[in-house]
């Protein structure tokens, strides 16, 4: 037989013994699907180069102060808080697959700019401020867009479970991809390692391109400013969205403030090298696909609600694991440990969070509610991210990581006495609230 004969059938042969392992019911075997999460998983591969690659980028290169770590951040949160709003309303109007699309081959080439800007001696924070900007504008709206596509690719009351999938196709990545980020940035430095993450956004792109959504573009009868104030109307007058906006939108501030001086405490406070921080990344990873595994289980034991709210106090505990961490290996340990914690909180925050959220949205106002939703709760991030780099620059980066800590654990307290989060022990039901209400109560 050729190889022209045989490459297919082995490829076919592997992909039939991989299926035999699933359940009969698991998602995994729905093509469409397997194709979404495929894509996902080599996307968020790429994503742990960027994480690590442009912010390393930054503090080594560039020696960027605190202050200006928490600008950089600050400047990839800008976007949604100008874009949400308005695209939300845009994509309850277009076909969201070719955004989803256009977004990851777009975000291929912002990337692929910092090492052309390296290699061509152009690259400064002011270019790193406007990548930053470029990512979150795309995030913004393409991370809307795919949001979306999962409720056409899979049923309502399989949300936790796909997000679950899903969360642990990024936790995949974060276990191989920072050991593969750190010892290829010490290869070739931080910016030609983001040419890796530019070549896996355009496969990535190349997969969605093969997904068959049926879907239309519907084009709404309301003008553009009513059709955006029925999405904040549909929010803000639905208790179980607004009192989660308010409690991930708490939890996104501990984040960023935290987020902005973990390159900086690891390379400066602890010592690390490129290679020996992206060792430590794969804490995060480790965290995160544990808690993948068993989110789907945690959420059906103790209800989507209370899980969330567990989530954001592991993270309080992370935090304060690396707010504590000595110079010394045990402190290493510590930070690798913060990270790992830091993992399994966020992705029972967002598996339930995602779940419960999709769950009660009519089909017609998903955009605006997505957008609505991330809108509201990446409104502190940036001021985090601004405090975060302010405390570490004044008070020592240890300052920002306490900061962190109390803030989670106290918002942990608060989210707990909340009866909409605490007694939400399913998924809650599709609400009947139809768009000519909403529009009439805007």
């Amino acid at each position: 037989m050729s190889f022209n004969f045989a490459a297919p059938a082995l490829r076919h042969y592997f992909r039939m013994v991989a299926l035999l392992r699933l359940a009969p019911d698991d998602l995994l075997r729905d093509r469409t699907y397997r194709r979404l999460w495929t894509s996902i998983l080599i996307s968020s591969f790429g994503g742990q180069v960027t994480m690590l690659a442009l912010p390393l980028t930054a503090a080594v290169l560039l020696h960027a102060t605190p202050t200006q770590m928490g600008l950089l951040t600050a400047m990839e949160v800008l976007p949604f808080v100008l874009f949400s709003l308005p695209s939300g309303v845009w994509l309850d109007r277009v076909r969201k697959l070719p955004v989803y699309v256009i977004g990851e081959s777009f975000l291929a080439l912002i990337v692929a700019s910092v090492p052309l800007a390296w290699w061509l001696g152009w690259l400064s924070m002011l270019w790193l401020y406007v990548v930053g900007f470029a990512i979150g504008t795309v995030a913004t709206i393409a991370g809307s867009a795919a949001q979306i596509v999962l409720t056409q690719v899979v049923a309502r009351e399989r949300l936790v479970e796909a997000h679950a999938k899903n969360a642990l196709a990024s936790s995949s990545s974060e276990v191989a991809g920072p050991a593969a980020a750190g010892v290829l940035i010490k290869l070739v430095g931080a910016p030609f390692a983001l040419l890796l993450d530019a070549l896996l956004l355009a496969i990535s792109a190349a997969i969605l391109r093969g997904i068959h959504v049926q879907e239309s573009a519907q084009f709404a009868a309301a003008r553009f400013w009513p059709a955006m104030r029925a999405g904040l109307v549909f929010v803000t007058q639905h208790r179980l969205l607004i009192t989660m906006a308010l409690v991930v939108g708490g939890w996104q501030m501990c984040h960023h403030a935290a987020l902005v001086v973990q390159i900086l405490f690891a390379t400066r406070t602890l010592g690390l090298s490129e290679g020996a921080v992206g060792l430590s990344f794969v804490g995060l990873g480790a965290g995160t696909i544990v808690s993948s595994m068993v989110g789907n289980r945690i959420s059906r034991r103790l209800g989507p609600g209370p899980t969330l709210v567990l989530g954001v106090a592991i993270c309080g505990v992370g935090w304060l694991l690396g707010a504590c961490a000595p110079v010394s290996t045990l402190g290493v340990i510590m930070f690798a440990a913060m990270l790992m914690i830091f993992g399994f909180g966020a992705v029972l925050i967002f598996i339930t969070f995602l779940a419960m959220r999709q769950a009660v949205t009519p089909a017609p106002l998903l955009g605006r509610m997505t957008s609505t939703m991330r809108w509201l709760i990446l409104l502190p991030a940036g001021p985090g991210a601004l405090l975060g780099g302010w405390l570490g620059e004044h008070y020592g980066l240890r300052s920002s990581l306490a900061f962190a800590s109390g803030s989670a654990l106290l918002l942990a307290m608060v989210a707990w006495r909340q009866p909409v989060i605490r007694t939400t022990r399913k998924l809650p039901s599709l609400a009947t609230l139809t768009e000519d209400r909403v529009l009439d109560a805007a």
